[in-house]
């Protein structure tokens, strides 16, 4: 993420973001942990999602909405926008090939 750096990322597990395929999903980085309404749509020519999410920060309230595309080589890019607060772009990389401090996506 481009704005917190790997140990503020991981401060309570593992950071994830995850889709199902009921149009909902989630994600957790620092102490945000927050649930998505997922819509599909393409971004320049990719695959990708637009969602809004609720969620808490350290047991506050927090929402927001964000946008993600699946590159072909199986990374997401997208960015994070938390209402009346910071946003951040990302890269998640699939579980699979995943090190400690990326944000994972599970293979479908």
């Amino acid at each position: 993420m481009e704005l917190w750096d790997k140990n503020a990322i991981e401060m309570v597990g593992p950071a994830l973001i995850e889709f199902d395929s009921d149009e909902r999903g989630s994600f957790r980085f620092i102490a945000v942990e927050a649930w998505m309404d997922v819509r599909q749509s393409d971004r320049d020519g990719l695959p990708g999602v637009e969602f809004t999410w609720e969620g808490h920060d350290e047991g506050d309230p927090r929402s927001g909405r964000g946008w993600a595309a699946l590159a072909p080589d199986g990374t997401l890019t997208g960015r994070i926008f938390i209402h009346l607060g910071d946003d951040s772009s990302f890269l998640a990389v699939p579980e699979a090939n995943a090190s400690r401090g990326s944000l994972g996506v599970p293979r479908p």
